[in-house]
């Protein structure tokens, strides 16, 4: 007799490794979110003859180009 594939369990392997990946997701997010406004806060924080250098360290930040979105088409036959 031949060895019948049991679709329910690999299905719910499937379904426990999409949960633990989105998990691990949501982690990397809220770390990367907290760390960010601890460096935010600090140049504020400075005294206000350092404004020069904080001010370029922003400008740093906001010249990077935007992510522009992808944009597909149909090609025609």
């Amino acid at each position: 007799m031949p060895v019948t594939p049991n679709y329910a369990f690999e299905k719910r392997q499937r379904e426990l490794a999409k949960k633990k990946k989105l998990e691990e997701k949501k982690s990397r997010k809220r770390d990367a979110a907290a760390s960010v406004p601890d460096e935010a806060s600090s140049p504020d924080a400075a005294a206000p003859g350092t404004g020069g250098s904080a001010s370029q360290e922003r400008t740093s930040v906001t010249t990077s180009p935007p992510e522009q979105p992808r944009i597909h088409r149909k090609r025609s036959p």
